[in-house]
């Protein structure tokens, strides 16, 4: 009976990737170098990551999803070299997920996040000299991207 339901489950595309393994599964789905450098953030509903080379000339972000009700795992939904996540802050967002996840090489220097939920700002510090990648709530309040000069980075949705 056991295998029976693993079976159905396997074919229905309800066993996902175990959080642990989200990266593996990254780097070996989409070819990524083992020696190439990932900047990532997974909550309980979404995962994102950006992987790049030692001088930074390429890259290759990820975005998985864990599925609500009946999953077991993460699945991709998104991923490769894309403009939006090589000159400026991608913000990527799934269909019926409450989550977007930002991810930039940092060509743009971002050096933090303040989020304002209208009584408190909580702020993310960023290396302006890495690429990055975080995940937050949809409701979270008012994000503002700034660089190492104070200046405010819009996100490009993707």
């Amino acid at each position: 009976m056991m295998v029976i339901a693993i079976c159905f489950l396997y074919f229905n595309n309800d066993i996902g990737i175990s959080r642990t393994n989200i990266e593996k599964d990254a780097r070996y789905s989409q070819k990524i170098e083992d020696n190439w450098q990932v900047a990532k953030d997974t909550t309980d509903t979404m995962s994102a990551m950006i992987f790049y080379s030692e001088d930074f000339s390429d890259h290759t972000f990820s975005i998985y999803v864990n599925r609500p009700g009946l999953s077991f795992g993460y699945f991709f939904i998104s991923g490769g070299s894309v403009i939006e996540t090589e000159e400026y802050v991608a913000e990527f967002s799934a269909e019926g997920y409450d989550e977007r996840a930002f991810v930039s090489m940092n060509k743009q220097q971002v050096s933090k996040v303040d989020i304002d939920d209208g009584n408190t700002i909580q702020t993310i510090k960023i290396d302006s000299k890495k690429p990055f990648a975080f995940i937050l709530p949809n409701n979270c309040g008012s994000v503002t991207i700034y660089d190492i000069n104070g200046n405010i980075v819009e996100s490009v949705s993707h």
